[in-house]
């Protein structure tokens, strides 16, 4: 009796993929297609001044809800022309350590940390002169952790792309000092009726201390808040280092 032939099993069909790994694909793309736009444009910025910012473009449209013919106020000046005083009182404000970290600020994040624990709520922050200049260029000035994470990666790059003298250049012409005024030079002229290069320590000092919230303090430019701040900056400006 001959032993029975069976078939042989039909070849493993190949499984197309779950409509979730087709999702994670295609979000994977458009992530690397907008990461290597963002490279392309934070390396434009060793050469070539920005013309706008994501949170000019955000303050114009705001500005001309109510007004459609808002104009922002800003006139850029190179880094030469910009008063060593406000340099200074700048980074004594808002990045101490800025020329000796890569971005980040591990030890001011700790102490952020520890702050926020004790009074139970989030009051303190950490940003960088550089994560405040990714958000400044290319984010929203909303929080999310996606958000956060954008920020992350370009501060990476701006860390990797551009010099401290050029990350500070870049900060000081393009934050915002008021409604609708943005750059160092608008802003001295604004408040103080001099140039840039001009200011002397108490001015510097002062337009230093607006910065974390500069539309409130153009409304109450006789804040309790700001003269003390200005004049704790006063006393830190003879520590702090420019690039």
């Amino acid at each position: 009796m001959e032993p029975e032939v069976r078939p042989a099993p039909p070849a493993a069909t190949r499984r197309r993929p779950s409509l979730l790994a087709r999702l994670l694909a295609v979000a994977a793309l458009a992530l690397a297609i907008h990461l290597g736009w963002i490279f392309r444009q934070v390396e434009r910025l060793r050469e070539h001044n920005p013309r706008t910012t994501s949170f000019m473009r955000e303050g114009l449209e705001r500005l001309r809800s109510s007004d459609p013919d808002a104009r922002l106020q800003q006139v850029w000046v190179p880094y030469d022309h910009i008063s060593e005083n406000l340099k200074r009182a700048v980074i004594a404000a808002e990045d101490a350590r800025f020329l000796d970290h890569d971005g980040f600020d591990v030890a001011a994040i700790e102490e952020a940390y520890e702050t926020n624990a004790r009074r139970r709520h989030i009051r303190h922050g950490a940003s960088t002169i550089s994560q405040q200049l990714a958000k400044n260029l290319f984010l929203s000035p909303g929080r999310t952790y996606w958000r956060k994470a954008d920020e992350a990666l370009i501060t990476m790059m701006i860390e990797h792309l551009l010099s401290k003298r050029r990350i500070l250049e870049i900060y000081l012409n393009v934050i915002e000092w008021g409604d609708g005024l943005y750059g160092v030079e608008a802003a001295a002229q604004h408040y103080h009726g001099v140039a840039a290069a001009d200011l002397d320590p108490e001015q510097a000092a002062r337009l230093a201390a607006m910065i974390p919230n500069p539309r409130r303090y153009a409304r109450d430019p006789d804040s309790p808040y700001l003269d003390q701040r200005t004049e704790i900056l006063l006393d830190q400006m003879a520590y702090a280092r420019v690039p």
